[in-house]
């Protein structure tokens, strides 16, 4: 939180960070690795369809 030297720039780290997290995190511990690795890949996948276009 040191870092940024606004209020503003932590606010926009944040949301965004928020959504990112939100969507690559997925609960390990209840899933085997199989499913988490195909999960990822989707994960991966849409993410870079979403930075391409």
């Amino acid at each position: 939180m040191l870092r940024f030297r606004r209020m503003r720039s932590l606010q926009k780290f944040a949301s965004v960070h928020d959504l990112v997290f939100n969507h690559f995190n997925q609960e390990r511990s209840l899933s085997s690795r199989s499913i988490f690795k195909q999960n990822r890949t989707a994960a991966l996948a849409e993410w870079r369809g979403l930075c391409a276009g």
